[in-house]
C-alpha cells in the first residue's frame, strides 16, 4: 500500500508546510540546469534550435528523473519506512497547491488595500501578461484566471503522472512544464521551445479536461454554478491560445458567474459582469474542494491497484 500512502502524506506534507526555499527547490534547479543549457542554443538555424530543443528536454529529464527511480527503488528495498518518507517528500515538490493559495491570497490583500501597483508587481509571479497598464478588475480576472489553470499544472497532473508512473513520473511532468514556461516562448528562439511547448501541451491535454470536470463537481459541493460551468466550459474553452488551459478557466468562470478576460486576447464567460475581489476567494474555495475531490479519487485508485496487484 506504498503508493496511497506516499500520495497522501505528499498532500498533508504541502497542506502543512507549502514551498521550501528556491535554494533547496527541485524546479529551481531544473531552471538553472535548463538555463545553464540554453546558453549553448544555436542562433541562426530554426532545425538547429528545434533539436537543440529536445535534447535539452531529454537531458534535463534524464538529470532529475533517472536519478529519483534509482534512489527510490534502493530505499524500496532497504527500507519501506524511508521510501515512502522520502518518495513523499521528493513527490510534493513536484505539486503545490498551499503556494498557489498564498501566491493569490497576497494580491487580494493588495487590491483589497488599494494598493494597484504593488498588485501588478506581485501578479507576475503568478501570469505572463504584461500586467503594467492592468486595472483592478483585470488583475482580478487574471489572478482567478491563474488559480484555475493552475488546477491543472500544480496539481491535477501531476497526481495523474505519479498515479501512472511514480514519483519519477511526477517528475518528468514537472520538467516538462518547467521547460515550457522557461523556453516555450517566441522571439529569437522562438525553435528552441518549440518541443517543449507542443510536449507540454501533449502532457497536460487529459488533466486539463480532467481539471474542468473537477471544477464542475467542486461547483455542486460548493453553491455555485456547475451547470454554468459546464456550458461555459463546452462553448469557450477553445478561445484562449493554449488548447487547454481554456477548459478551467472556463469551467472557473461559469461556475463563478463572472467575465474572465485577457484584454486584446480573449472574454470568457462574455454574458457575465467582471469579477469582484471576492471572486479571488470563491476561485480558490473551488479549486481547494476540486483538488479535495481528485485527492480522494487517486487514492481509491491507488489503494484498487495494490489490491489488484498483491
Amino acid at each position: 500500500m506504498e503508493m496511497p500512502l506516499i500520495l497522501l502524506l505528499a498532500v498533508l506534507l504541502d497542506a502543512a508546510f507549502g514551498e521550501p526555499p528556491n535554494a533547496i527547490h527541485p524546479v529551481a534547479w531544473m531552471g538553472k540546469v535548463t538555463a545553464f543549457l540554453e546558453k549553448g542554443a544555436p542562433e541562426k538555424s530554426r532545425v538547429a534550435q528545434f533539436i537543440y530543443g529536445i535534447l535539452i528536454v531529454i537531458v534535463t529529464m534524464v538529470v532529475f528523473a533517472a536519478p529519483t527511480h534509482f534512489l527510490l527503488g534502493y530505499l524500496e528495498q532497504l527500507n519501506l519506512i524511508a521510501y515512502v518518507i522520502a518518495g513523499a517528500v521528493w513527490f510534493k515538490l513536484m505539486f503545490s497547491l498551499r503556494g498557489l493559495r498564498k501566491a493569490a491570497l497576497t494580491i487580494r490583500k493588495l487590491l483589497s488595500e488599494n494598493k494597484l501597483d504593488e498588485a501588478r508587481f506581485a501578479l507576475r509571479a503568478l501570469v505572463k501578461r504584461d500586467t503594467r497598464e492592468l486595472n483592478q478588475p483585470l488583475m482580478v480576472s487574471a489572478t482567478v484566471e491563474s488559480v484555475a489553470e493552475n488546477l491543472t499544472d500544480s496539481f491535477v497532473a501531476p497526481l495523474c503522472y505519479y498515479l501512472l508512473l511514480g514519483v519519477p513520473g511526477a517528475v518528468a511532468y514537472r520538467v516538462g512544464n518547467t521547460l515550457d514556461a522557461m523556453i516555450g516562448y517566441r522571439g529569437k528562439y522562438e525553435y528552441l521551445g518549440k518541443f517543449a511547448s507542443r510536449l507540454d501541451t501533449v502532457l497536460n491535454y487529459l488533466p486539463a479536461r480532467l481539471a474542468a470536470f473537477l471544477i464542475m463537481a467542486a461547483a455542486l459541493f460548493t453553491g455555485l454554478n456547475a451547470g454554468g460551468a459546464w456550458r461555459v466550459a463546452l462553448r469557450e474553452h477553445r478561445k484562449t491560445a493554449s488548447p487547454n488551459a481554456g477548459w478551467t478557466m472556463a469551467a472557473a468562470a461559469g461556475a463563478l458567474g463572472v467575465r474572465l478576460e485577457n484584454s486584446g486576447h480573449y472574454r470568457l464567460g462574455e454574458a457575465n459582469p467582471p469579477p469582484a475581489i471576492t471572486s479571488i476567494d470563491a476561485s480558490l474555495q473551488l479549486v481547494q474542494v476540486a483538488a479535495v475531490i481528485w485527492t480522494g479519487i487517486c487514492l481509491a485508485a491507488g489503494v484498487i491497484y495494490c489490491v489488484v496487484t498483491t
